[in-house]
């Protein structure tokens, strides 16, 4: 198990590693930016709605009887998973809004208080079970949850997930624990609130400002982006995407500069 206990001191943390470069914003009004996915459509939500625009056209989601939408993970444009904090339920939907199923885990026969709900492909889903502070894997096909994790110190603020593993953000810890329940790392941090990936590659988001995460530590990230807080982030194959309330900003990745 890899572990690092991290005290940040931002102001004296010099610029180094990696780089973003701006290569382009545009206008976006929404309650929260979602990302765009591998297809490079655009998903967000505005009024407790789902909205998906791109080449196949634009596509609406909505449920009010559910709520407001918690998370949505893009990861699969085949399979989009979107979570219900309120009423503790799943609905899966196809590559044009359309629902496919639903999971309500208050139902007796499943019961888990779920407190995130990413993808974790071949019909699973990766929980984190508030009550136990605990990361499940849950076959959707079976009606089988396995325990994943040694309970979690903090409250969550986010999740990401691949099929391999799931990095977990809270108040006070984050933790990247792969389907067989071992631990690839963990670190005290406090006070961040996102958390993205892109393979190993771990970012996380304080404010208005953006940090690589790994064994050597927390490291600033040069970017021009100084001016408002970060309310969404995504990192995708190709490109960071930050959302300011107004305005989604792409950058590029660039290589340090020797």
């Amino acid at each position: 198990m890899k572990f690092l206990k991290i005290v940040l001191i931002l102001s004296a943390l010099p610029l180094f590693g990696q780089q973003f470069k701006m290569v382009g914003s545009s206008e976006l009004i929404a309650e929260n930016f979602v990302g765009y996915d591998s297809y490079q459509h655009l998903y967000w939500i505005q009024e407790g709605i789902l909205h998906k625009k791109g080449d196949l056209g634009e596509f609406v989601f909505k449920d009010y009887q559910l709520g407001p939408i918690g998370s949505v993970d893009i990861s699969n444009p085949l399979n989009v998973v979107v979570y219900y904090a309120e009423l503790n339920t799943v609905v899966f939907l196809d590559n044009r809004l359309n629902e496919k199923e639903r999971i309500n885990f208050n139902d007796p026969d499943i019961f888990i208080n779920c407190g995130a709900a990413t993808n974790a492909g071949n019909n699973r889903l990766w929980l984190f079970n508030l009550d136990t502070q605990q990361l499940q894997l849950y076959d959707y096909r079976n009606n089988r949850a396995t325990i994943i994790s040694q309970p979690i110190t903090g409250i969550i603020n986010s999740q990401v997930s691949n099929f391999n593993d799931c990095i977990v953000l809270t108040d006070s810890m984050l933790s990247q624990i792969n389907v067989y329940g071992s631990v690839l790392f963990e670190a005290e941090i406090s006070e961040f609130e996102h958390v993205v990936r892109r393979g190993n590659q771990i970012f996380i988001a304080k404010q208005n400002k953006l940090f690589s995460i790994s064994e050597e530590g927390v490291k600033p990230i040069e970017i021009e982006f100084n001016e408002k807080p970060i309310k969404e982030l995504q990192l995708t194959q190709d490109f960071l995407y930050i959302y300011d309330g107004n305005m989604v900003h792409a950058f590029s990745l660039t290589q340090p500069k020797q």
